[in-house]
C-alpha cells in the first residue's frame, strides 16, 4: 500500500494526517510540539500514528512537511552570520535599503531600524563590473577576491552571499567568486544572487540572497537531521517540504533555497482550505487559521489563493513567491494582561506557547490566556484530544479572576472581554487581506481551522459579515492535510524590462517557453513524469515610471492566442481593482516567470451517511455556557456521530479529537454532505 503523511509543526502542537492513497482511509494525530528540537515531536507523532494505522514507517511513500524553522530563525534573530561580496561602490546596499520607514508621519522619530542580516564589517567590495546589457566593463581581480574571502573566513562568517551588479544578466563574475569561495571556505554554504533571484533591482536581489544565506545552515542542519532520523526509523519514502507559495520542494532542494520556506507553515493551511472548499462547493473563502501562538488569514477567490511576490516575516521583506497570508499574534496561548500604565485589558502578542502553555493545560502556566478564557466561559469542555488531554478549569478560573480583579469586573465579563479583544485582532487581520485589497468580505465564506479556529469562527464571521462560517472536517489538522494534498511546484524567473510598444511578443513567448523547459526539467529530475507536469506563466507589469509592478498569472494558450494585448487588459483590470483607477501612461514589462506544477493528489469526496436532520444521536450531554451577558443552556455533540443534513441549533459545542466548534446562541449549524459544519444566522 502507498501511504502519504502530512506533518505540520505549530507553536503548541505538531499535527499529523496519514492517508491510504488506495482506499482513501485516513488517520489523524496531535502531539505536543518540542520547541528545542522539532524533529523530536515529529518522530513521537510518527510512531503514534503508525500504531493507529497498523503500519510501519517503511510503508509511507511520501512524507510532506510544513515547517517554521526558517521563520523562527528570522523572528528570533538566530540566523547565521553572513559575509557579503558586492561590486565596488555597493558596500552600503544593505544599510541604505529602500529608505522606507513604516508607520505614520512621525514614524522616523520612534522607529528602531532593524540590524541588516549582513553587517557592514562583513561586507566587502571587489573590482569588476557588468553593464545593463550583461557585457563585461571591467574584469575581476582574483588576487583581490582571494584576499577578501580569506578576510571573511578569518572573521568567522558562517555563510556567504555573492551579489554583484547586473549579475542576473551575466553570472560569470558571481560564478567565479563562488568557485574561489568553495576552495577557500569549503565548510560554509554559499548563495549566489543569480541562482536565488535572477531579477533586476539590486537591493531586493541582495537582500533575498542574504536572507537565504542567513537561514541556510539552520534549515540545512534541521532537514538533514530529520531525514537521517526518519531513515534510521525505517522510512524510505521521499521527504518534501512545503514552500511559501503553497507548492512542494524536495528536502535536498530546500537545503539550498530555504528562503522559499519562510512562510511554509501558514501555506499548509491555505492549501488544505482549498481542498476542503472544492469538496464543499465553495468558491470564495477567507481562511482563519488559529493556532496556539498566532492567527494566519488568507483570501481564496474562485478556488485560487492570492499569491504575492514578497514574503514578509517580522521586519524582513524578501522577493520570493508566497501565498498572501497575514499573521497576527492572536492564538489560544496568547496572554491576557492589564498594564499598570493604562489599566486597559490587552491580549497578546506574547504567548504561553507549548511550554508552559495555558493554565488549563496544567503544565506550569500561571498567566491567563485565550484558552483559559474559553474554558471559563464553557466554550471548551473539560478535556481535549478525544479525552486524552484533561483541562484544569479551576486553575483557568483562578488565572482569569486575577484579570477580573485588576479591571474591577466579574469573572465572566473578564473572560468574555479577553475573547472579544482577540476576535477583534483577528477581524483586523482579515480586513487587511480583504477590504484593504478591494474585496467585499460579504462575498466570502469564513473557514476556521487550526486547534482554536472553530471556537472563534462564528464570532468573527459576525464581525466580517462573512457567511457561512465553516468548520471543516478535522480542522485541527487541516494544515497537515494541506501538506499531504498539495503538489510539487518550482519556478524560474528572468527580468525583461521593456515597454510594450518596443516589445515583440514572439520574443516574450519564446523566452517564457524556454524557461518552461527549464522548470519542467527540474520536476522531471525529482521523478515526476512529463505528462504529470503543467506549466503556467507569470508576468510582472507596471505603468512606465512606476516604482512597483503588479504580478499577473496567464495561461500559456491564452498568451499564444491573444498575445500581449491580453496581458495589458489583465493589468488594467487588476490595477483598477487594487487602486480604483487606471492611467494613460504606456505599459512596461518587468519580469517573466514560468511555473511548473506536478499532479495534484485526487482523493475524491468522502460523503457522510445521510441523516434526518436531527442531531440527537450525536448528543453527549447537556451543558451551560456564557453568551450575551448570561449563562445559557447548551448541548455538547460528538462530531463523529453527526450525519449529513443534521441541523444543530445554537448555543452548542461540537467536539472531536483535534478541535472544538462553537455555535453561538442565535446561529444554526448545518452538516453538509462531506461533513463540514456550515454556520449561519438562525
Amino acid at each position: 500500500m502507498a501511504y502519504r503523511l502530512g506533518v505540520d509543526v505549530g507553536g503548541t502542537f505538531t499535527d499529523l494526517l496519514l492517508f491510504d492513497q488506495e482506499s482513501g482511509s485516513f488517520w489523524r494525530h496531535k502531539t505536543p510540539s518540542t520547541p528545542h528540537d522539532s524533529s523530536e515531536g515529529i518522530l513521537n507523532g510518527l510512531t503514534a500514528i503508525c500504531e493507529k494505522a497498523g503500519i510501519v514507517p517503511a510503508d509511507i511513500e511520501y512524507f510532506l512537511h510544513g515547517t517554521t524553522v526558517a521563520t523562527n530563525a528570522v523572528l528570533e534573530g538566530k540566523g547565521s552570520r553572513v559575509g557579503l561580496i558586492v561590486t565596488e561602490g555597493y558596500r552600503d546596499v544593505m544599510q541604505i535599503a529602500r529608505s522606507f520607514v513604516p508607520g505614520g508621519l512621525a514614524g522616523w522619530i520612534v522607529w528602531p531600524k532593524p540590524e541588516p542580516l549582513a553587517a557592514l564589517e562583513d561586507t566587502i567590495e571587489i573590482d569588476g563590473r557588468m553593464d545593463a546589457q550583461g557585457n563585461e566593463v571591467r574584469a575581476i581581480d582574483e588576487a583581490q577576491i582571494r584576499a577578501a574571502l580569506e578576510k571573511l573566513r578569518d572573521a568567522g562568517v558562517e555563510a556567504l552571499t555573492v551579489s554583484l551588479m547586473n549579475g542576473y544578466l551575466n553570472s560569470a563574475h558571481e560564478k567565479r567568486v563562488g568557485e574561489l569561495a568553495a576552495e577557500i571556505m569549503p565548510d560554509i554554504s554559499i548563495s549566489l544572487s543569480h541562482e536565488v533571484l535572477p531579477e533586476m533591482q539590486e537591493y531586493e536581489r541582495t537582500l533575498t540572497t542574504v536572507a537565504n544565506a542567513a537561514v541556510r545552515p539552520i534549515v540545512g542542519n534541521y532537514v538533514r537531521n530529520l531525514r537521517s532520523q526518519l531513515r534510521a526509523g525505517g522510512m524510505a519514502g521521499s521527504l518534501s517540504l512545503l514552500r511559501s507559495d503553497g507548492g512542494l520542494m524536495s528536502s535536498e532542494k530546500s537545503e539550498i533555497h530555504p528562503v522559499s520556506l519562510l512562510m511554509s507553515g501558514p501555506a499548509g493551511g491555505v492549501t488544505g482550505a482549498l481542498w476542503v472548499a472544492k469538496n464543499a462547493g465553495l468558491k470564495n473563502i477567507l481562511t482563519l487559521d488559529v493556532g496556539g501562538t498566532s492567527t494566519d488569514v488568507a483570501l481564496i477567490e474562485n478556488l485560487t489563493a492570492r499569491r504575492v511576490r514578497t514574503t514578509e516575516v517580522g521586519h524582513l521583506s524578501v522577493r520570493a513567491s508566497a501565498l498572501d497570508v497575514k499573521t497576527v499574534g492572536a492564538g489560544g496561548g496568547s496572554i491576557a494582561y492589564v498594564p499598570e500604565l493604562t489599566g486597559a485589558l490587552r491580549v497578546g502578542p506574547q504567548s504561553a506557547g507549548a511550554v508552559p502553555g495555558p493554565v488549563a493545560y496544567g503544565k506550569g502556566g500561571v498567566e491567563a490566556t485565550v484558552t483559559d478564557a474559553n474554558v471559563v466561559l464553557g466554550y471548551l469542555p473539560e478535556s481535549l484530544l478525544g479525552g486524552a488531554f484533561k483541562l484544569d478549569r479551576d486553575g483557568a478560573k483562578q488565572a482569569v479572576q486575577e484579570i477580573a480583579d485588576k479591571l474591577g469586573i466579574g469573572l465572566m465579563e473578564a473572560a468574555r472581554g479577553i475573547i472579544d479583544i482577540v476576535n477583534e485582532n483577528m477581524f483586523g487581520a482579515l480586513r487587511m487581506i480583504s477590504v484593504q485589497q478591494g474585496y467585499d468580505p460579504r462575498d466570502f465564506a469564513l473557514m476556521g481551522f487550526g486547534g482554536a479556529g472553530p471556537l472563534h469562527v462564528n464570532a468573527v464571521a459576525r464581525l466580517m459579515g462573512s457567511w457561512p462560517a465553516v468548520s471543516p472536517v478535522s480542522p485541527g489538522v487541516l494544515c497537515a492535510l494541506g501538506d499531504a494534498t498539495t503538489q510539487m511546484r518550482t519556478e524560474t524567473a528572468r527580468s525583461f524590462s521593456k515597454p510594450f510598444s518596443e516589445t515583440d511578443e514572439t520574443i516574450v513567448i519564446a523566452a517564457l517557453e524556454e524557461m518552461a523547459v527549464e522548470t519542467s526539467a527540474e520536476l522531471e529530475a525529482e521523478g515526476l513524469a512529463p505528462g504529470d507536469i503543467t506549466i503556467s506563466f507569470e508576468i510582472d507589469v507596471r505603468y512606465e515610471g512606476q516604482a512597483f509592478e503588479v504580478p499577473l498569472s496567464i495561461d500559456p494558450d491564452t498568451l499564444r492566442k491573444d498575445g500581449l494585448a491580453a496581458v495589458q487588459a489583465r493589468f488594467d483590470e487588476e490595477h483598477e481593482r487594487l487602486f480604483t483607477f487606471n492611467m494613460a501612461s504606456p505599459h512596461e514589462l518587468v519580469n517573466l516567470r514560468a511555473v511548473a506544477l506536478g499532479k495534484a493528489l485526487d482523493l475524491g469526496r468522502f460523503n457522510l451517511p445521510q441523516g434526518n436532520g436531527d442531531p440527537s444521536e450525536a448528543k453527549i450531554r447537556d451543558h451551560e455556557l456564557w453568551d450575551n451577558g448570561q449563562m445559557h443552556p447548551a448541548v455538547i455533540y460528538d462530531r463523529e456521530k453527526l450525519r449529513a443534513g443534521d441541523i444543530i441549533p445554537g448555543p452548542a459545542i461540537v467536539v472531536e479529537m483535534d478541535s472544538t466548534t462553537l455555535i453561538e446562541a442565535d446561529c444554526t449549524g448545518t452538516v453538509d454532505a462531506v461533513g463540514n459544519i456550515l454556520i449561519n444566522l438562525a
